[in-house]
Order: structure tokens, then C-alpha cells, then sequence
């Protein structure tokens, strides 16, 4: 965990700005190429699933959650974003378990994402079995990984993945 003075709250309207430049300080100018940035274009975050992490005044940290559906609706986490100078100080863990606690109360039943297994397993998330979920484009079927909020979500999922579009 950190030491550091670390403020978990829900996003701001305000942020927008910040957790962009934190996006492009993390993954860099070829983010939006990516599979898992395509699975969530044009979609709006749930504002009540969505954090950040604040050292001070300074967004250090940034988790988003949005609408998706396939054969039964579901969320499509991403991205987590930690500022590459804060990163191995649990602030990703802080960040993931507020979504997740947050989405779990909510009622929601399934949470989708393309990550790295080895990380996100510790929050629940396995791969997604062949052929279950297909995402917009290919993908590694080892980072195409899920997590039920609630017994049998994941039996009620299946299908093409899209995200739902903001009008």
C-alpha cells in the first residue's frame, strides 16, 4: 500500500482535462490505436463507477468505467491510468477496488476489460473462455479477461461486444 497522503474520490466533470494529460503521460500518442480503446470509443463513463487519486492537488490516478453490451448488458473497465511516476505504491489497487466496490453496490453484474491477466487477477478477473465475448477487433485472448459482480452474471453474457454509444 502507500504512504503517500492519497485521496480516492469519484471523478469530476473537471478532471477531464488532467486525466487526459495522465493518459497521454502513460500510454503515449498510440493509445488510441489500440484494441481496448476502440472497445470504448464513443462511449460516456458511468460518472458513479468512474475515480481518481489525488496526491495533494495533483491527479495521480484515474479509473473509468463504461456501458457495454453483448447478448446481456455489462461494463467495459478502462482505462486505469497511474501516473508513471507514482506507479508500485497501490494506487491502481486503490482505484480498482473503489470501481469495483462501487459497481458491485450499483447491481451491475459483469465487468469486461483487455489488461494484463497476471495483474488483474488479484481483483477477480479471468479470461474470458473462447468464444463467449468477441471484441470489436482482435485481441489476445489471455488480455480479454471478465469479472461477475454477482453469481451467474457471466452465464447471462455472450456474443459481440459493443460499446453503448453516447448520442
Amino acid at each position: 500500500m502507500t504512504t503517500l497522503p492519497l485521496v480516492i474520490r469519484h471523478e469530476h466533470p473537471g478532471d477531464a482535462d488532467a486525466i487526459e494529460r495522465l493518459h497521454a503521460r502513460a500510454f503515449g500518442p498510440g493509445r488510441f490505436a489500440r484494441t481496448a480503446y476502440r472497445l470504448r470509443e464513443g462511449t460516456r463513463p458511468v460518472a458513479d463507477l468512474c475515480f481518481t487519486a489525488l496526491v495533494g492537488t495533483y491527479l495521480v490516478g484515474s479509473v473509468r468505467v463504461g456501458p457495454a453490451e453483448a447478448v446481456g448488458p455489462l461494463l467495459v473497465l478502462g482505462p486505469l491510468t497511474v501516473d508513471p511516476s507514482f506507479e508500485g505504491r497501490g494506487i491502481g489497487a486503490s482505484l480498482m477496488t473503489a470501481c469495483l466496490d462501487a459497481a458491485t453496490a450499483a447491481g451491475h453484474g459483469l465487468v469486461i476489460l483487455i489488461g494484463d491477466a497476471p495483474y488483474y487477477r488479484r481483483f477477480g478477473f479471468a479470461p474470458i473462455p473462447p468464444g463467449r465475448l468477441l471484441p470489436p477487433s482482435s485481441v489476445d485472448p489471455a488480455r480479454f479477461l471478465w469479472r461477475a459482480l454477482r453469481p451467474g452474471a457471466a452465464e447471462a453474457v455472450s456474443g459481440n461486444v459493443t460499446a453503448l454509444r453516447t448520442r
